[in-house]
């Protein structure tokens, strides 16, 4: 098995993201070691010792991910028996020539509190997300950028928490119960906001299994009642011509960009 580091003087996130979006490019399977905030030259040479060990043991030279602005520190890490790869400086200095700028380079910059504007609009929205959560409240939906609508479990509240932690979107969510699904009208807090409506739909399979870990062998993880359910709200979605993806097979992440790029929303954050 190969192994990867992923090292930064910062979070090393976006080492991470770099690294696994590479890798997962090969079939095969990795050991994955992160390492944040590289930040003394003990813990750089600790570290270099650390993926020398690994390459003594495996005999395989390890992959090294790294995002380190020091350059004492970047050197340290590079002389160690691995092949490392630089996502910072591969693009710095074509960068330069292109924009005539020289770079300046500092630490803890992509991932930190520097820019508090923005940082405060991904907190107050992932606020937002949270207090108007399933339905709980429709109070503040003049607020929202977007509400999400579907059946119990099929993908809202998580949907909400990434689109505001990583856009800066304010989102609400509202569970279609039985009550909504057998008189087949929008409430009047969705009817109100009609325009911010977008829909959530799953299979019915897919929508069993999950229920069925939340609420084992009752009505509510019953195939037939799964199945009432979406057909309903689908047949909903449809008279009240609400757009709306299917998120069987998509994650988090690409369920959160499909819905981007369907409404036009624009990201507050970046």
């Amino acid at each position: 098995m190969h192994t990867v580091f992923y090292v930064s003087d910062g979070t090393a996130i976006t080492a991470e993201v770099f690294g696994h979006a590479v890798l997962s490019q090969f079939p095969l399977p990795f050991e994955h070691f992160t390492i944040p905030f590289l930040e003394d030259e003990d813990k750089a040479r600790a570290v270099k010792a650390k993926i020398n060990d690994s390459f003594h043991q495996s005999g395989k030279l390890p992959l090294v991910f790294h995002t380190i602005v020091d350059t004492t520190l970047r050197n340290i890490i590079t002389s160690s028996d691995a092949m490392c790869y630089d996502f910072l400086n591969t693009f710095v200095a074509p960068i330069e020539q292109q924009l005539g700028v020289k770079a300046d380079p500092r630490a803890h910059r992509t991932h930190s509190m520097d820019n508090k504007k923005h940082y405060d609009s991904r907190i107050d929205a992932v606020n937002y997300a949270l207090d108007n959560d399933d339905g709980v409240t429709t109070k503040e939906y003049d607020e929202a950028d977007i509400i999400l609508v579907g059946v119990s479990r099929c993908g809202k509240t998580p949907t909400c928490l990434y689109l505001a932690l990583q856009f800066g979107i304010r989102v609400a969510n509202y569970p279609f119960i039985d009550q909504d699904m057998s008189r087949l009208a929008l409430p009047p807090a969705l009817k109100a906001n009609r325009h911010k409506l977008f829909g959530l739909t799953i299979d019915a399979n897919r929508l069993q299994e999950i229920r069925q870990r939340r609420r084992a062998d009752s009505r509510y993880s019953a195939a037939e009642q799964c199945r009432y359910e979406l057909s309903q709200v689908e047949r909903m979605f449809r008279m009240e011509a609400i757009p709306f993806i299917d998120t069987t097979y998509h994650s988090v992440e690409e369920i959160s960009v499909k819905i981007l790029e369907r409404t036009g929303i624009r990201r507050r954050i970046y």
